[in-house]
């Protein structure tokens, strides 16, 4: 029998009677307790319509996005399934990055807070696999877990799957597009016949079908509909800005607003280090994360920002995976992404569980045919906004300061410590003026700068208000004929920047289609062992290219590893994009890999001592 797609909106299924509430899903009084006391008082759609299917053994695709309370769907019955009293792994959940894995294993951890004797672990790459290896001696019962740490422990033999009863792919699209697809099939290959599958995914692509047609069992299919990620109760505004202007009209947002939790979004890593640091020398407390920083950092970052210490999060699209944080008063674009469902990813941060958000993004002229793209495919009209002048800034820092200060009057009683410097300004021969205008001055910390009587939108051209009214004909025939980038390798650029090689394993679904595109990129690699037919054994390798460092790997052609696997590994374990690999040279016992100068010491501290398709590696920079 063949089960029916179930496509929801988000607020309409809240209101019918199936959504109901936690109980009438026939949950158990633990885990009722503890969704009670995490404060949720109704299933969100996807969790409504997935739960009942999961706890009757189905196998189970979602179609959603982050936000929609997808780990409940599968993690409240994994909870339900599991039988405490085994030590053995029950369930396996696969992740594409170690934050969502972390953030995953958490949430799990909460909602099993009264499911006594329930252990749950999370194995990923950065953290000591030695403490790994020890957790899982102890017995645990769920793991959850990155695809190339998973591998590692099944090689090592520590980590078994005779028990397992379920497995999880938790937004399979993201694995697959970081190069995981054949760690996912030998994994899944692994796992015992009697299992139950639920793959959740954003897109269903071709390569996410290849995978439900093959490992799936007459899945249940279950669609919550994109638009609810873009309701009502985001105010979604977009400012036409001069690319150097930006960071001068995202502070002026940040004050105009008043944002205490922010979560700002650009495309490439350097970008995000640049902001942050802009934003910390004008005194705005600012962290970035991105693929670069080790887990002890990510972890810092992430502590601090939950607790309020920092205010601003910048932060790539990859490295944001996993990053739950409520209560966000806005998500700034600062880069328009370059993948509509990565604008719905983004927004869909702020404005949850009702409460209100907002979304600003920053709109360079050349981005602007992005913004048209995102509201052809959300079907919602983002309001254009006007940039707050230098003045109004002033002003309302100028507000908060009386009311400030006010308030500080009122609340100060009888206190008269500081009661005697007035008098003391005023026997240095300052006025009371001049005292008041330079506390002001000192407090609010307004400086004017190059920017504070500058123009900074961008005028429409009458080469843009000719393009618009021809429909967008222009794009067709010009620089924005590939559908993505007026700049031609834009798409490319800011795409592929955090996540890994979208080519490395995905060569096999798409054929010829990338066929010259990969000669610039990804394909370059496998250009070498497939098209050219064998190879012979070179005497010396080609030349490094300048701002490029070669490595050593001590594995080869005879371990049966190619290109794409070394692609897929590198950028999955080291989170540097794929494209910014260089060549690949190997040999029957060793291969050297190029990658950038700056990222050297990354890969050889992720990759050395781990595995490349099961197979222990060594990894040095080759002398």
């Amino acid at each position: 029998m063949n089960h029916e797609i179930v496509e929801l909106e988000e607020e309409t299924a809240v209101e019918t009677p199936k959504t109901g509430t936690f109980a009438d899903l026939g949950l158990s009084e633990e885990i009722l307790k503890a969704v009670t006391e995490m404060g949720f008082e109704s299933p969100s759609p996807i969790q409504a319509q997935g739960i009942p299917p999961v706890m009757e053994g189905l196998d189970v695709i979602g179609q959603a996005q982050t936000g929609t309370g997808k780990t409940a769907a599968f993690g409240i019955p994994a909870l339900e399934m599991v039988d405490p009293t085994n030590n053995a792994v029950q369930v396996l959940v696969l992740c594409p990055t170690r934050e969502l894995a972390v953030q995953v294993s958490e949430e799990i951890g909460r909602l099993a807070k009264y499911k006594r004797g329930v252990r749950i672990e999370a194995i990923y790459g950065g953290d000591s696999i030695e403490r790994q290896i020890r957790s899982l001696k102890k017995g645990v019962q769920i793991v959850v877990g990155t695809p190339g740490r998973v591998m590692d422990h099944m090689q090592r033999r520590t980590l078994k799957f005779d028990e397992v009863r379920m497995m999880v792919l938790d937004e399979a699209d993201e694995m697959l597009d970081m190069g995981f697809r054949e760690d996912i099939e030998s994994i899944l290959d692994d796992m015992p016949a009697e299992r139950q599958t639920i793959l959740f995914s954003a897109t269903m692509s071709k390569p996410i079908m290849s995978i439900t047609k093959r490992f799936l069992n007459d899945p249940v299919l279950i669609k919550v509909v994109r638009n609810e990620l873009t309701n009502d109760n985001i105010e979604q505004v977009c400012y036409e800005v001069k690319p150097q202007g930006k960071l001068e009209v995202m502070t002026r947002l940040i004050d105009m607003y008043n944002l205490q939790s922010l979560l700002v979004f650009c495309n490439t890593k350097r970008k995000v280090d640049e902001i942050v640091e802009q934003l910390q020398v004008r005194g705005y407390s600012s962290e970035g994360i991105h693929g670069d920083l080790r887990q002890q950092q990510r972890t810092n970052v992430m502590s601090k920002f939950k607790a309020g210490v920092t205010t601003i999060l910048v932060a790539t699209d990859v490295a944001a995976r996993g990053i739950d944080v409520s209560g966000l008063d806005a998500v700034i674009n600062y880069d328009i992404p370059l993948d509509e469902e990565y604008y719905v990813h983004r927004i869909g941060r702020t404005g949850r569980a009702g409460m209100s958000g907002k979304a600003f993004s920053l709109v360079a002229r050349d981005e602007k045919f992005r913004i048209r793209q995102i509201e052809n495919f959300t079907k919602v009209k983002i309001e254009k906004g006007v940039i707050p002048s230098y003045e109004d800034i002033v002003g309302i820092r100028k507000a908060r300061f009386v009311e400030g200060l006010a308030e500080t009057i009122r609340e100060s009683g009888d206190d008269s410590l500081y009661d005697d410097v007035l008098e003391l300004l005023h026997h240095s021969g300052f006025t009371t003026e001049q005292i008041v205008s330079a506390m002001a001055k000192q407090m609010l910390g307004v400086q004017k700068n190059d920017y504070a009587d500058a123009n900074l939108a961008w005028e429409e051209r009458r080469s843009d208000r000719d393009r618009s009214d021809r429909g967008g004909r222009e794009r067709d025939r010009g620089g924005d004929r590939f559908g993505r980038g007026s700049e031609r390798g834009g798409r490319f650029e800011s795409r592929e920047s955090d996540r890994g090689s979208r080519f490395g394993n995905r060569d096999n679904d798409r054929g010829a289609r990338f066929g010259s595109r990969e000669s610039d990129r990804g394909g370059r690699f496998e250009s070498r062992e497939s098209d050219r037919g064998p190879r012979r054994e070179k005497s010396a390798p080609g030349p490094v290219e300048a701002g490029m460092t070669r490595l050593f790997f001590n594995v080869g052609r005879q371990d049966h590893i190619m290109p794409r696997d070394f692609v897929g590994a590198i950028a999955g374990e080291s989170n540097i994009p794929g494209k910014d690999i260089g060549a690949i040279e190997i040999y029957d016992k060793f291969t050297y890999v190029d990658v950038p100068e700056r990222d050297a010491r990354v890969v050889v501290r992720a990759m050395d001592g781990n595995t490349i398709k099961g197979r222990p590696v060594q990894v040095d920079i080759a002398k």
